[in-house]
């Protein structure tokens, strides 16, 4: 099945279960199912509403933050411009320390989950995804 068509309450196609469902109305939606042949129109209701506070979110990494880079051998140029940056090579880890700021400038190289590194130990080091784990 496809969807081809989702229309919010009051547009052309919607008034019928705006009358019937009100506020509860989220959308409508047309779907093509080619084997079947035929077309199924569907409504998204709210079914319950309760209070809810949300959390304060914060940045996943401060930019200063100093994060381990693998970075290439194969990439020289990649390699030149982190050391002008000021980063740190490791050579038991074979990783690049370096600040968050200056990895998300270089671009092109892969920020190492925790786990993932050689034997040895960095300063605070953080996934993709932001969990932080601190080694010694």
């Amino acid at each position: 099945m496809e969807t081809r068509l989702t229309r919010r309450p009051g547009q052309p196609g919607t008034k019928r279960f705006v009358r019937r469902f009100g506020e509860r109305l989220v959308c409508v939606r047309y779907l093509y199912d080619t084997e079947k042949e035929c077309r199924h129109k569907t409504i998204e209701l709210i079914v319950e509403t309760v209070p809810w506070q949300p959390n304060a979110r914060r940045p996943r990494r401060q930019d200063e933050e100093m994060v381990a880079v693998r970075i290439a051998w194969s990439e020289s140029e990649l390699r030149e411009r982190a050391k002008r940056l000021g980063a740190i090579w490791r050579p038991v880890q074979r990783l690049w320390e370096m600040r968050w700021i200056d990895a998300k400038r270089l671009g092109s190289m892969s920020v190492v989950s925790p786990g993932e590194s050689r034997s040895g130990s960095l300063t605070s080091r953080r996934s993709l995804c932001g969990s932080t784990s601190t080694s010694s």
